[in-house]
């Protein structure tokens, strides 16, 4: 009695999507999208959200280091976008951020229109990028003496932020900033000497601070003080990141060892 041959069942390995990732990501240079590298590309996302979630990731920068958490990895796609290459809108939130030895509590980034450009090597890009960045008060206080050893901040759990100049010890003005193009507009609100507070008339004038160029093109979109935090939105124009086989391959190594440290080094 003849016994049918059956093939072994194959074992399943949590990256194999990552194989058909890569070479769908490698030939996007001379092949145009079909509807199976869409699927890849899906599953290649789904893949990688439960293993980026929780990792810590450092990116080596030109002048410094950016480490951080990944708390959240959201993606909206169409089966449609995909088929051209788009992979659509992706969300990044980020938490015990510390960037030049300034700590953050978190960072999201939202990238519109992400997409594989079909270049050698191939290329991500987005555009534009929507960040978020949740300073702390004691961070703030930092820079801002880094950049003015006169004066001192706090940003009070009453959401209101407090300035100090180090000739008046007792002197504290309470500022509302308003972002105007590329200038801070600090607008007095109160002001407390000792133990007593007055308030500013509304007719006081602002104080305009000139914001330094941000990299990347970057431009500041929003200024919103919360309790004991301030909230800086900005926009990039463009992200790109190029990704030849060798960089997807050294990513999915570091991706395959659960708990160890992502370190990506960022192109110039």
């Amino acid at each position: 009695m003849l016994v049918p041959m059956t093939r072994p069942p194959r074992r399943w390995d949590p990256l194999r999507p990552f194989d058909l990732f890569t070479t769908v990501v490698s030939t996007a240079a001379v092949l145009p999208v079909s509807t199976g590298a869409a699927a890849a590309y899906r599953t290649a996302l789904l893949t990688v959200r439960p293993m980026v979630v929780g990792r810590r990731i450092t990116v080596r920068l030109r002048t410094s280091d950016l480490a951080l958490t990944v708390a959240e990895f959201d993606s909206r796609w169409d089966a449609g976008i995909f088929a051209v290459g788009h992979i659509g809108t992706v969300s990044v939130t980020a938490n015990r951020v510390k960037w030049a030895g300034t700590a953050l509590n978190s960072i999201t980034a939202k990238l519109n229109n992400l997409h594989v450009r079909p270049s050698v090597p191939p290329m991500l890009a987005a555009a534009p990028v929507e960040l978020t960045v949740e300073i702390p008060s004691d961070s703030l206080d930092e820079l801002i003496r880094a950049a003015e050893p006169r004066v001192s901040s706090e940003i009070g759990e009453d959401a209101v932020a407090r300035l100090r100049l180090s000739r008046f010890r007792s002197g504290i003005v309470e500022v509302d900033p308003h972002l105007h193009g590329n200038t801070l507009w600090l607008k007095p609100r109160g002001l407390t000497l000792g133990s007593t507070r007055v308030p500013v008339p509304g007719l006081a004038p602002a104080y305009p601070v000139r914001l330094p160029e941000l990299p990347y093109g970057a431009t500041l979109t929003s200024v919103e003080v919360g309790p004991g935090v301030v909230r800086v939105g900005a926009t990039l124009p463009e992200w790109r990141f190029n990704l030849p086989r060798a960089v997807l391959d050294e990513l999915i190594n570091q991706l395959s060892v659960v708990g160890r440290p992502l370190d990506v080094i960022w192109p110039d």
